[in-house]
């Protein structure tokens, strides 16, 4: 008999969250997904995910008016965690989002904004104009991401893969460590982080067909053990 795993999908009113549990449904027989505010079920769950969209500010905003805070962190310490997009932002210690935002402070490290004047080097080199190659902010679509460690989460996913993104921010880590992928979009731009039980996505999942998939069935597999391992 299989055995279900219990995943709590924190509802704080900031996230697609249907779109993220029948994602998790359908990438492991095994989930049992509660998209809950419920403190007593996110404790108790064998998995938790943090999702998010929108502003830092309302955000963490919303965690706090929901007394969630102290629960995501109890969460984040002790059991499989997985933060996707703002979820991963809010990981960090501060955003200059919004004209600065405290985060949840689990990693050190911030949470940036792509420079307006963000420009394609390689198209930079051939001598086109500029204006002809700036990129847009948001970051918006699919680009590759180059995994900088092995871990359980990239299990049967190739390397370079593709990824779905939306985001005007992005997280940069005081160390190097935590760093377990990396894009380029202008300059090279952390996407994913791991930290002991902890791992976190910039990109959608949930958005990313085949890939994100198996990045959501790999969540459900994983234990939450990890050992530093780079390539």
């Amino acid at each position: 008999m299989t055995t279900s795993i219990t995943v709590a999908v924190i509802d704080y009113g900031m996230g697609n969250l249907h779109s993220v549990a029948k994602a998790l449904e359908h990438a492991s027989p095994r989930a049992r997904v509660q998209v809950t505010s419920d403190k007593k079920l996110i404790a108790n769950a064998d998995r938790v995910l943090l999702p998010g969209v929108g502003s830092m500010r309302d955000c963490m905003g919303e965690m706090h008016r929901l007394e969630l805070v102290d629960t995501i962190k109890q969460a984040a310490a002790n059991k499989p965690f997985l933060g996707i997009c703002i979820g991963m932002q809010a990981l960090m210690a501060h955003s200059t989002e919004n004209g600065g935002v405290n985060c949840l402070d689990i990693i050190p490290g911030d949470v940036e904004r792509f420079s307006d004047d963000l420009h394609d080097p390689i198209a930079a080199q051939s001598g086109q104009p500029l204006a002809d190659i700036r990129l847009k902010i948001p970051h918006m679509g699919w680009n590759q991401v180059n995994q900088q460690i092995k871990h359980p989460l990239w299990k049967n996913i190739p390397q370079n893969q593709r990824f779905y993104f939306v985001h005007s921010y992005f997280a940069v880590p005081q160390a190097p460590e935590p760093i377990a992928g990396s894009t380029h979009y202008g300059h090279p731009v952390c996407v994913a982080l791991a930290q002991d039980n902890i791992f976190a996505t910039q990109f959608h999942p949930e958005k990313s067909a085949d890939a994100g998939l198996q990045l959501f069935s790999n969540f459900i597999d994983w234990d939450g053990n990890y050992q530093v391992s780079s390539d």
